[in-house]
């Protein structure tokens, strides 16, 4: 088992920035790749960015957040990061961080293993 905590979530201005923590704990030797995805009311839960755990670390983005948002990982901390810049109110939403064990398809929640509970973010205009 893999237990994820996100921090970081809040309050902002449209234009102002956030960064969100996801630190990871239990059996982090199985994680291949983390992510992070939200969900605003009234939709369906997407994709924001993820990267890969082990070699490389090569980061992926959704189209929506490419040039804004930036995903880092911190290995020794088990512990990965949303940098949030140039924040819309279009990016309000619940935060969640998940784990993968699998190569591919990171873009598919589906195929994430462990989730955690959730940050809030709210953009005013």
């Amino acid at each position: 088992q893999v237990q994820l905590v996100e921090s970081g979530g809040g309050l902002v201005q449209a234009g102002g920035s956030l960064r969100l923590s996801c630190a990871a704990s239990g059996r982090t030797r199985t994680a291949y790749a983390m992510g992070w995805f939200r969900q605003s009311p009234g939709k369906e839960r997407e994709f924001v960015a993820a990267i890969k755990i082990v070699s490389a670390g090569t980061p992926y983005y959704s189209d929506s957040v490419k040039g804004r948002f930036t995903i880092s990982r911190d290995n020794a901390k088990n512990t990965v990061y949303l940098q949030m810049n140039s924040l819309k109110p279009e990016d309000t939403a619940v935060y969640y961080c998940a784990v993968k064990t699998k190569i591919g398809g990171y873009g598919l929640q589906t195929l994430y293993d462990y989730w955690g509970q959730g940050t809030q973010v709210t953009v005013s205009s």
